[in-house]
């Protein structure tokens, strides 16, 4: 029987609920945490019975303290660890807190509320929650800022290959890296620019989401500092399932990034081109209208692990 991954590798999808819970030093927090894996487990095959076609699922990550907290397996996954802030010469890719990561998604917004509620209900008494976004799919998969988001992201057999560890982490194979970080939009100054601009910023045409060549793509445009290579030049990737969320009488616009990855590192190089640049100094002009205000890295186990730890 083959190793059950949680559900990394699925497209995102018109609803999520994104959340974040920081646990709190309770006697009762292991046997809850043991529950909590039951109820991860139960819900996804819950809607999924239940409403087979809705493409919903619940997938938690664990960051690095809680991992400790809650004596976890040792060795713990090979790149679990507290994310170090990146600091370029303008930019920061803050380091925020966190223990449980929830990506909650289906196209009836109602099961995701209903899988909120349960999780919720379940952690408030030991745990506070840090941050809850609600996501939506926005037209044909667009970012606020009008552009199509996740072009590059693999398809097929390669969203496992990039998604999940293989062979090198034996022990944590089938898991994967999630990193997510909240961008907050500065919408007028984005507005002010003239469509021309703004593709020159991001790397493609916006209307119909083609890149440009070489040749004119400028070196610090987003497409040109998010695709990585290798050492040998091979192409590395991650997993986005990033979702667009907004507040218009407030004025907040976003988009919450999320990355599974085999492997952070790919994620870090990535962040780094952007905020640091390549070469330094260069940095992805999208974060003169884009700031980072969170930034965290968790570990997705698989559904195995979570049944073991379920206890």
């Amino acid at each position: 029987m083959g190793i059950e991954s949680q559900n990394v590798t699925d497209y995102p999808n018109s609803n999520t609920i994104f959340m974040v819970w920081k646990l709190n030093d309770d006697p009762k927090l292991k046997d809850v945490f043991q529950q909590l894996c039951a109820l991860v487990l139960n819900l996804n095959n819950s809607v999924f019975n239940r409403f087979p076609d809705s493409r919903a699922s619940c997938v938690m990550g664990i960051g690095y303290e809680a991992w400790k907290k809650l004596k976890l397996p040792i060795p713990m996954p090979k790149e679990l660890a507290t994310f170090e802030e990146i600091k370029g010469i303008k930019h920061t890719a803050v380091s925020t807190p966190g223990d449980l990561h929830f990506h909650l998604r289906a196209d009836n917004k109602s099961l995701i509320f209903d899988m909120a509620i349960e999780i919720s209900n379940l952690l408030t008494p030991l745990a506070e929650g840090i941050l809850e976004i609600h996501g939506f799919k926005y037209w044909d998969a667009r970012s606020i800022l009008g552009f199509v988001d996740g072009t590059e992201n693999p398809h097929g057999d390669d969203r496992n290959y990039f998604a999940k560890i293989g062979d090198e982490d034996q022990n944590y194979k089938g898991g994967s890296y999630l990193f997510v970080q909240k961008y907050l939009h500065n919408m007028d100054a984005w507005k002010g620019l003239s469509t021309e601009e703004q593709e020159k910023v991001i790397g493609r045409s916006k209307e119909n989401d083609i890149e440009m060549s070489d040749d004119v793509k400028p070196s610090n445009s987003h497409i040109a500092l998010a695709n990585v290579e290798g050492e040998n030049g091979e192409e590395l990737k991650i997993v986005r399932d990033n979702m667009p969320f907004g507040n218009p009488s407030t004025n907040e616009f976003g988009t919450y990034f999320i990355a599974y990855a085999s492997t952070f590192t790919t994620t870090k190089k990535m962040l780094t081109n952007m905020f640091i640049g390549d070469p330094v100094g260069n940095y992805d002009r999208i974060l003169d209208f884009s700031t980072a205000v969170t930034g965290t890295l968790f570990f997705v186990p698989t559904r195995d692990m979570l049944d073991d730890f379920s206890g």
